[in-house]
Parts: C-alpha cells; sequence; structure tokens
C-alpha cells in the first residue's frame, strides 16, 4: 500500500495540484487583502464612509453577561449571539467577483501570449479524390 501511495503521489498531475492550492490560497489571501484594505474603504467612501463589514441583524438575544458594544459584529459573534452577518457577505461576495476577473484577465492574457497552432489544409483521403475523379468522368461522358 505505501509502494501503491508513493506512485500516486509522484504523479505530476497531484505536484501540480497541490501547487495549485498552495498558490491558490496565498492568491486569496492577497485578493482579500486587496478587498478589505484598499477597494471596500474606497466604496464606503464614495457611499458615505459605509463599513460593510460591521452591517448585521441581531436574530436573538444578547446574553445577560456581556458587557461590549451592541453595533460591534465580532464582539457579538463571539458572544454566541446569533446574527445575520450581511454585511460580511456583500464583502466576501466582493472578494468573488475580484477574483473572478482577475483570473478572468490572467487566462485572457496567456491564451494572446501562447501561440496559435497552425492549421493545416485538411489533405483528402485518396479514397475520396478517386471517387471524385469517376464522378466527374461519368458526367463527362456522353448519355446514350
Amino acid at each position: 500500500m505505501l509502494k501503491e501511495f508513493k506512485t500516486f503521489i509522484a504523479r505530476g498531475n497531484v505536484l501540480d495540484l497541490a501547487v495549485a492550492v498552495i498558490i491558490g490560497a496565498a492568491f486569496g489571501k492577497i485578493v482579500t487583502s486587496l478587498t478589505e484594505d484598499v477597494i471596500m474603504p474606497v466604496i464606503g467612501k464614495i457611499f458615505g464612509g459605509l463599513d460593510f463589514s460591521g452591517y448585521f441583524l441581531r436574530m436573538g438575544p444578547v446574553p445577560a453577561n456581556y458587557a461590549g458594544s451592541l453595533s460591534d459584529y465580532a464582539a457579538l459573534k463571539k458572544a454566541g449571539v446569533p446574527l445575520l452577518g450581511y454585511g460580511e457577505f456583500i464583502t466576501q461576495a466582493a472578494n468573488f467577483v475580484i477574483v473572478a476577473f482577475i483570473i478572468f484577465l490572467i487566462v485572457r492574457a496567456v491564451n494572446r501570449l501562447m501561440p496559435k497552432p497552425e492549421v493545416s489544409p485538411m489533405v483528402e483521403p485518396a479514397d475520396v479524390t478517386l471517387l471524385r475523379e469517376i464522378r466527374d468522368e461519368l458526367k463527362a461522358r456522353p448519355r446514350v
């Protein structure tokens, strides 16, 4: 079984996938930072100082021993208060759109850089060519 596992791991596809997952995770962190630290503050500034991550609806009671702010999403969530964090959802949706757009741009750039394979003219099989010649000869004969 160990030998089979080594063979499985040594395949190129598995190693390529592992590298892609690691790079994807790092890329995800970069995009999250771009969204949270650059794009969302700009959007917040445009729309009047909105901080989307702090938008939520309280769905249940606050524990009696809770001493924090009632408008602090993270503290309420940590205290176990059921919350509908739609602001966080907006932020994550923006992350997704940004990641999808960047991947689209990368794939588009790679497709433009990759040489297109030369399309060779279709070579007609010999039997088709012979049949065409026979047909043309039959058409050229006078009808009796």
